[in-house]
């Protein structure tokens, strides 16, 4: 975008702010404005009950999401009959699908041929006849390579290679339904994989005979305790070991705010001397905000604290059924803009560094383009972790969220209020099927080994829940209708334009990310005109983000954009930017140092208006 193209910056409301440094909105009182209680609000027309027709539909919905896991058997029936109608008329494609099964028996009739002439004059291993796809690694050992399991699994990667052409490259079906037809036939397949059943898996029938069946027998006693825990909504024991403030979330610092939605922690320095701007750090609420306060080597708020940050941040309130009408903008008003105002009494006349990650990312790019369209310019600069602003292409994730999928899914949470993460794991489970599910079946039901747990598995066993009216919007505005990026979504009824943003921005993306894809996470060049930074680091959605100094086999690429700079395609830019060795926190550590002041002396922990209220990590976090 040039310059003249871009929208005025609401000249008109500069004056609300002050002109000596502070950038502050100007009250009559030091308390932030919480607004309305949540508590008090009336009921939507959502949860009146007095429309019985829409009642009867709503909980028969929610009754069979409840039973798919709040996957839409809609849609999915949508797309198969999509492909078999497609299908059904082109003669020539199926044709095609003939020839290609009968190149494929030849070639596997030539693969055994040439195998077993080559295991009796010389003992050597088998050539592939077609090899696995490279994140595939459910035949990687040794065993495979030895008759009959090479068959076995060369056959079984060819029939998903004819699925794949089978379901892919149809005339006439959309685009999302092919995709989706595909994704739901390679987890049919993936279910009936030689992997997972104990005759055809080398591994499991060489541990099976070495070991007296005795594998076997531990696999069953884990399968009963994981049913067991299951049935009770529980945890495993090990768990306990990773509690927050206990083994994990150990940073020192003080709870100084609490409404109701957010507790506000700052952290205590360690140092004599600190940068004069302080960091605030907005986590996603469909995650516990310690996932970046883990274990001490891994915690990237305590090394921020360790390169002499003031770091704050923000700990959502786990919410129940009656926070059900909690809305989109109400986490930004009493999440972001009511932590800025507290940050900005405890650290007074400095511009924050302000860091999002995930869902929390996303608000706060909401949050700092309303901010930018009022004139308030009290961010130094804006850091988005693994966070989507542009949501046309999410990746596989966008094969659940359809209309049909968001209406099942709004009368699930309709009925109870929330929407249980666990409710969600189904969908995510999915997308990684081969490593969440299948991988494990094999190793702790099959081989018998036990799952240690350690700092990340046990945070991820922290579930929380989201509220109806927020999530719906989230899903409906965002995902379904794009309205952030193209410029229809609306704060104080007027819309929002990242455009706007004049902080400098540093964005992190993760090469295998199942939630924001790299590429969908990148699309923000496009709708930035602000310098950017751009990081696109080895590792998924969580792992390539908690990966400190230290951490072994890290890469990362980096790159900058000057302001309103020449527009790179995402494949340009990963070809022409070199691969480097290590941990990108380092090199996000100097950047928001070259945009800080000299060291002084360290804030107070919270100030007369904001009392400590508890040491971290606060009552939120703990809430089941």
């Amino acid at each position: 975008m040039s310059a003249t193209s871009r929208r005025p910056r609401g000249k008109a409301t500069r004056s609300r702010y002050a002109d000596d440094g502070r950038h502050r909105t100007i009250r009559a009182t030091k308390q932030p404005r919480p607004g309305p209680s949540l508590a008090s609000r009336p009921p939507a027309p959502s949860q009146r009950h007095d429309d019985y027709a829409a009642y009867l539909d709503r909980s028969a919905h929610a009754a069979i999401a409840r039973m798919t896991g709040g996957i839409s058997p809609v849609s999915l029936t949508e797309a198969w009959f999509d492909w078999a109608i497609h299908l059904a008329m082109a003669p020539g494609k199926r044709l095609e699908l003939i020839d290609l099964a009968a190149q494929q028996w030849l070639r596997l009739a030539d693969y055994v041929f040439r195998n077993v002439q080559r295991e009796s004059l010389d003992g050597s291993g088998p050539c592939a006849c077609v090899e696995s796809p490279p994140n595939d690694k459910r035949f990687c050992d040794s065993a495979w390579q030895v008759s009959p399991f090479s068959v076995i699994h060369q056959a079984f990667l060819l029939q998903q290679e004819w699925w794949h052409h089978a379901t892919t490259g149809i005339s006439g079906m959309t685009p999302r339904n092919e995709r989706l037809a595909e994704f739901a036939s390679r987890q049919i397949l993936d279910t009936v994989s030689p992997s997972n059943i104990p005759v055809f898996n080398p591994e499991v029938t060489d541990a099976t005979l070495r070991e007296g069946g005795r594998n076997l027998v531990r696999g069953l006693g884990h399968a009963m305790d994981d049913a067991r825990l299951e049935l009770q909504g529980g945890r495993p024991p090990e768990v306990d070991e990773f509690r927050p403030g206990v083994g994990v979330a150990l940073t020192p610092g003080r709870v100084v705010y609490r409404n109701d939605l957010i507790e506000l922690i700052q952290y205590a320095p360690v140092g004599e001397k600190v940068r004069p701007e302080p960091v605030l750090v907005v986590p996603a609420w469909i995650m516990k905000y310690y996932i970046l306060d883990l274990s001490p080597h891994n915690s990237l708020v305590r090394y921020l604290i360790g390169q002499g940050f003031t770091v704050f941040m923000i700990s959502w309130r786990n919410p129940g059924p009656d926070q059900r009408e909690i809305s989109f903008d109400d986490y930004r008003r009493l999440g972001v803009m009511a932590a800025l105002d507290v940050v900005g009494d405890i650290v007074p006349d400095r511009k924050v560094h302000a860091v999002g990650y995930c869902l929390g990312g996303t608000l706060l790019s909401i949050a700092a383009a309303a901010m930018a369209r009022a004139g308030d310019t009290r961010l130094a600069t804006v850091s988005l972790f693994a966070a989507q602003t542009d949501f046309e292409e999410p990746g596989e994730l966008s094969l659940f969220i359809s209309d049909s999928q968001v209406a099942f899914l709004d009368d699930l949470m309709w009925e109870q209020g929330t929407l249980d993460s666990r409710q969600m794991a189904g969908a995510f489970q999915m997308l990684r099927s081969q490593d969440l599910v299948w991988s494990r079946l094999v190793r702790h039901y099959l081989l018998g080994k036990p799952t240690p747990m350690f700092d990340l598995m046990a945070w991820n066993l922290d579930t929380t829940r989201l509220p109806f009216r927020m999530h719906s919007q989230y899903l409906r505005q965002l995902f379904l209708r794009n309205d952030l990026a193209e410029g229809r979504y609306r704060v104080d009824d007027q819309p929002v334009i990242l455009s706007e943003i004049d902080a400098p921005m540093f964005l992190v993306a993760t090469e295998t990310d199942h939630v924001a894809p790299w590429k969908s996470v990148y699309k923000l060049h496009l709708l930035a005109d602000t310098e950017l930074t751009f990081v696109l680091t080895n590792g998924g959605h969580n792992a390539g983000i908690v990966s400190g100094p230290g951490h072994p086999g890290r890469r990362y690429r980096i790159d900058s954009r000057a302001a309103e700079g020449a527009y790179r395609a995402p494949e340009e830019w990963e070809a022409t930017t070199k691969d480097q060795e290590g941990s990108w926190w380092p090199r996000w550590a100097n950047w928001l140092g070259e945009r800080s002041g000299p060291e002084t002396a360290p804030p107070p922990m919270g100030s007369g208006a904001y009392p400590v209220l508890d040491a971290a990590p606060g009552r939120y976090v703990l809430e089941a």
